[in-house]
Parts: C-alpha cells; structure tokens; sequence
C-alpha cells in the first residue's frame, strides 16, 4: 500500500452554508487540502481545469450548470475524483449506480461524511489513476446516453466559459476542427467537428443543409428555391445561408414540418 500524499480539493456548491459545511467537517483533517471553493457550475469547471484538483464536493443542484453538467464539460483525464452533494435521494441513488464515487445527502451527516472521506482516500491510495478516469468517463458517457441529446453547450472565450442554451443558437458553420456558433449575432468557437455536434443535437430543432452549415429550424423565415435542388434559407436576423442539393431531404423535411 502506498503513502497517502495530501488530497487537494476542490468544494463546489452555490449555497454558501453548504460550503462552510464541508470546510468545517473537514476541520482537523491532515490529509486533506481545501484549495478552492465554487458558487456555481461555470466557475467549478474553470477551477477544475486550472487546479487539477484530486477530489471534488460537487453539488448536483446548481442554477445554469449542475454538477452533472459540469462533468460532462471536461476530458476524461481532467475530471478527478467525485463526491456528490445533494438534497434529493434520487439524485444521489442515480449517480452511485452509475459509477460515481460517493455521495453525500443534506443535512450532512458528520458520520457518513467521514465515511465517504475515508472511503475516497483509501481509493487514492490503492487505485491506478487510469483506472479513476475510466470509471468517471463511463458515468459521463451513461448520462449523455440517458440526455440523449445536448440541452447546453459550454465554449471557452476571453479566459471565461459561456453556457448557452442550444435553442439559443441561431446557426452553425464548420471552421476547421472547430464549429463556429453564431448566438444573437456574436459569434464563439466550440472545438468539436461538425460531425461531432450534429451527432448531439436534437434533429427536430437543427437541420443540417450544407456540409459546413447547420441551422436552428426556429429562425428560418424563408426558403427561396434557386436551381438543381439548391435553396437560399432566409433566417429571421436577415441571415442567407446556402442549402446544398446534397440535403435536399433535410430541407424536404423541413418543408414538410411546416405544411
């Protein structure tokens, strides 16, 4: 068995008293390191990044981005291990049968706390940290499944994070190994393919007509039919976006959606 090194970590809850709770029942405690606190989901995944902690408090109820969302934010390799925090047993039991570490209900009990502490330390200490990053990217790759399809997107800008909403999105165009969102006439960089997010959006909301094009179905205003199964879709800022012929079925789809 190896030497236990000090566990930095890393509280995430947006109720100050639930973070002052975890801090204080991990008063005394040598092993453990507290190197940061997060009120939100955003910040959490910011600081994760950044710090690289080895144990996160995560709470799953947060405003904008839960603790769920959060994960599904990072690589694999980036995500450490995992306590959730939460007030509902539903939440709890779901998340500790798909491969979450542990998990805590409120009121915290200052018993299973210790329990859940202990129980992470002595993973730590026996586990490989490969074998940590693969059972923490199963439990992100179960709750895509489960979502099936992306309600949000976070994008790296300026040194910040953004989350947006995808019905928020106008409309989309391939920039290489990126996709660049056009999102209330500013536009953000998403570092995924093309093929990577049409795969994890809803088909009934964005409709793929170019190869480099996709587009919210709620913006388009007109369809104007030029020739050989090419159209020019009209978007309700004034947009002119070009439908190949190669997705003359998507645009056939959409034309019968609104008949």
């Amino acid at each position: 068995m190896t030497a236990l090194r000090t566990i930095r970590a890393l509280i995430v809850d947006d109720e100050p008293l639930g973070r002052e709770g975890i801090r204080s029942l991990l008063t005394g405690d040598t092993d453990i390191e507290v190197i940061s606190e997060c009120q939100d989901g955003l910040q959490a995944i910011a600081e994760i990044q950044a710090l690289r902690p080895d144990l996160v408090f995560l709470d799953i109820q947060m405003p904008e981005c839960d603790g769920f969302g959060v994960l599904e934010a990072l690589a694999p390799s980036e995500i450490p291990a995992v306590i959730f925090v939460t007030a509902y047993d539903k939440y709890a039991l779901d998340a500790f049968a798909v491969h979450a570490l542990d998990y805590l209900l409120k009121p915290l009990d200052a018993s299973r706390f210790r329990f859940a502490v202990d129980r992470v330390k002595d993973h730590l200490r026996r586990a490989d940290p490969g074998v940590l990053h693969e059972k923490l990217a199963r439990f992100v790759a179960e709750l895509h499944d489960r979502q099936q399809y992306r309600t949000r997107i976070v994008v790296k800008a300026h040194g910040k994070l953004l989350l947006f909403r995808v019905e928020e999105i106008d409309w989309m165009e391939s920039a290489g190994d990126y996709v660049n969102l056009h999102v209330r006439g500013e536009q953000h960089l998403l570092r995924e393919t093309m093929a990577q997010i049409e795969s994890k959006l809803d088909p009934a909301l964005f409709l793929r007509i170019h190869r480099s094009t996709i587009v919210n179905v709620d913006r388009v205003k007109e369809l104007e039919p030029l020739f050989r199964g090419q159209y020019i879709v009209k978007l309700r800022d004034g947009t002119r976006l070009t439908a190949s012929r190669s997705y003359k079925k998507q645009i056939d789809r959409l034309l019968e959606r609104s008949l």
